[in-house]
């Protein structure tokens, strides 16, 4: 018997790929070809609802008029257009060349079918997996030289937790290995903090030592080839922070030229005023976490994920050369975030917390009344303020400043397009339309869903539909792809910018279109057999909506509010 293979999900990459090269041919197959554009300069696709009222893609006059001495797509290279197939690709309904340019449709009930019928598993995962392990290293929450405490941590800092936090989640969805450094001890308020945050950091005894790893650490220092020599004073020194230097075994302060290792070893992107740093004791602490979380890994390939906000970078570069020079040989990335303005106040991560949870739960008793209390809501409640400060601090570019209103006289607002309460409130919206048709199922008002295959999706003709599916549920897997490969990229120096507040953009933007969509149809109607089909097909869209923004939440640490 054959193995037949399954059908490969529909993704738009592979499609425009696959447009490119119907589009450009062989330069012999295509008289009148000028110069061959880049590939992924040739179309674009369309994401504005007015623009899919009449095409998905779009190959603009000025690259046709680049590739076509004449501007006129040959009806050969248009045939090649229209017959468009391979894996991956959309299918295509037809296309027409116009005064904007090449614009191609999709075949929009075939593309339904193919992405609902199935159950739209593939396209709520990235669309492929990766080896590796990643310790993510977050400096704000190392002994200084005790543990920090949620009113020593800034606002700034805690970005970069939150951010370490949502990278964890991306990458081990990808296949990475994530573990995360320094250990915190058990019971400690940074932790009870974390927790009330949604954030579950790793733990471990509080009397745990390194003393053995500090040591080790110690030894290998004293013995690198860039530790500086009492011959080579006077050259620059830069301070290494903490409170107590150590000592070589002759007494001196122990100096770990940083320059001549990313020199001599070929890193690009480290501050070349590093200079000689002074090694004290709470760096030695610092990387002797790293080594451990490090020889904890079980893969081969292992890099380190320093996620620094932009006033500690300059120190944590030290970090990482200082973690060089001692032998180390894992790749270093840093992930380095702007600062958190909070005009006309100064607040600590803890009062920031107590605040917006303040603020949740008075606009939950406003809106809802006397329903507010007991677990239920204090479950809510907390799901809450965590969605709104991590959409607070991560819709934005992880390099840029982050400005927040935190008046105490200001509120938050369970309605209008902005920020987590609005994500979570019309993830909720979904779970309730399906307990509601679960309740018309068991009244006898409307059958069981039947199988995909039964159903024609040609119903689904509103145009809300086609944009939740084309703008978000088929882009989805490639959105989750992005933070790997990123990572994967090689000769970027030592920072890496990834987009990382793209998740929540999606989400918002998602929740907008949604909301526009849900108020403007009636999904339940009237429960006429001749009716059945176009509910059913858009039961089918939202349950695959459902799943993504759980999807998509998950990979925030956010659990759906499945109720409001």
């Amino acid at each position: 018997m054959e193995n037949i293979e399954e059908p490969s999900p529909l993704r738009i990459t592979p499609t425009v790929r696959a447009l490119s090269s119907a589009l450009r041919g062989k330069r012999e197959d295509v008289p009148g070809v000028r110069v061959f554009p880049e590939p992924e300069k040739l179309w674009f696709k369309e994401s504005s609802a007015k623009n899919l009222r009449n095409r998905d893609f779009l190959s603009p006059t000025t690259m046709l008029n680049t590739l076509y001495a004449d501007g006129q797509v040959p009806p050969a290279v248009m045939s090649r257009v229209l017959s468009l197939r391979g894996s991956g690709v959309l299918p295509v309904a037809g296309g027409e060349v116009m005064g904007e340019g090449l614009r191609v449709r999709v075949d929009r009930p075939a593309a339904f079918r193919t992405v609902l019928a199935g159950g739209a598993k593939e396209y709520l995962k990235p669309s492929s997996q990766r080896q590796g392990c990643v310790v993510i290293n977050c400096p704000a929450l190392h002994p200084k030289p005790t543990t920090p405490s949620p009113d020593m941590l800034s606002l700034g800092q805690l970005r970069t937790v939150l951010l370490a936090d949502h990278m964890g989640a991306l990458l081990r969805r990808q296949g990475f290995v994530v573990s995360y450094c320094p250990i915190l001890p058990e019971d400690s308020d940074i932790i009870s903090f974390l927790r009330a945050l949604g954030i579950d950091w790793p733990t471990g005894p509080a009397d745990r030592t390194s003393e053995e790893r500090e040591e080790k650490i110690q030894e290998a220092l004293k013995s690198s080839p860039y530790r500086e020599k009492e011959t080579e004073r006077g050259r620059r020194a830069s301070g290494g922070g903490g409170r107590k230097a150590e000592e070589g075994e002759d007494g001196d302060l122990l100096r770990i030229n940083l320059k001549r290792v990313f020199q001599e070893e070929g890193l690009l992107g480290y501050d070349p005023s590093l200079g000689t740093c002074t090694v004290h004791r709470d760096s030695v602490s610092h990387l002797a976490q790293l080594d451990q979380s490090t020889a904890e890994c079980t893969v081969a390939m292992v890099t380190a994920l320093h996620v620094t906000s932009c006033q500690d970078e300059f120190r944590q570069q030290q970090i990482a050369m200082l973690w060089r020079a001692s032998g180390a040989t894992h790749t270093q990335r840093h992930l380095v975030c702007g600062p958190v303005k909070t005009p006309g106040s100064q607040l600590t991560a803890a009062q920031y917390l107590q605040l917006r949870r303040g603020q949740m739960k008075e606009a939950s008793e406003m809106k809802y009344g006397d329903q507010v209390e007991g677990q239920t809501w204090e479950d809510i409640i907390k799901v809450m303020t965590s969605a709104t400060v991590r959409f607070e601090l991560l819709s934005t570019v992880h390099t840029s400043p982050v400005t927040l209103d935190v008046q105490r006289e200001g509120g938050i607002s369970t309605k209008g397009p902005r920020g987590g309460v609005f994500v979570m409130y019309n993830c909720a919206r979904l779970h309730t339309l399906f307990d509601s048709y679960q309740r018309g199922v068991e009244k006898g008002l409307y059958p069981e869903i039947p199988e995909g295959s039964q159903l024609d999706f040609s119903a689904l003709k509103e145009e809300g539909e086609w944009l939740l599916l084309f703008n978000y549920l088929i882009p989805f897997a490639e959105l989750l792809d992005q933070s790997g490969q990123a990572l994967d990229c090689e000769g970027g120096g030592a920072r890496v910018n990834i987009k990382t507040e793209q998740i929540c953009k999606f989400l918002v933007s998602l929740s907008k279109d949604f909301s526009s969509y849900y108020n403007r149809v009636h999904v339940l109607g009237e429960p006429l057999p001749h009716l059945f089909n176009q509910m059913f097909c858009r039961l089918y869209l939202l349950r695959a909506l459902r799943e993504l923004y759980h999807s998509a939440l998950d990979s925030l640490n956010l659990p759906p509010i499945r109720q409001l």
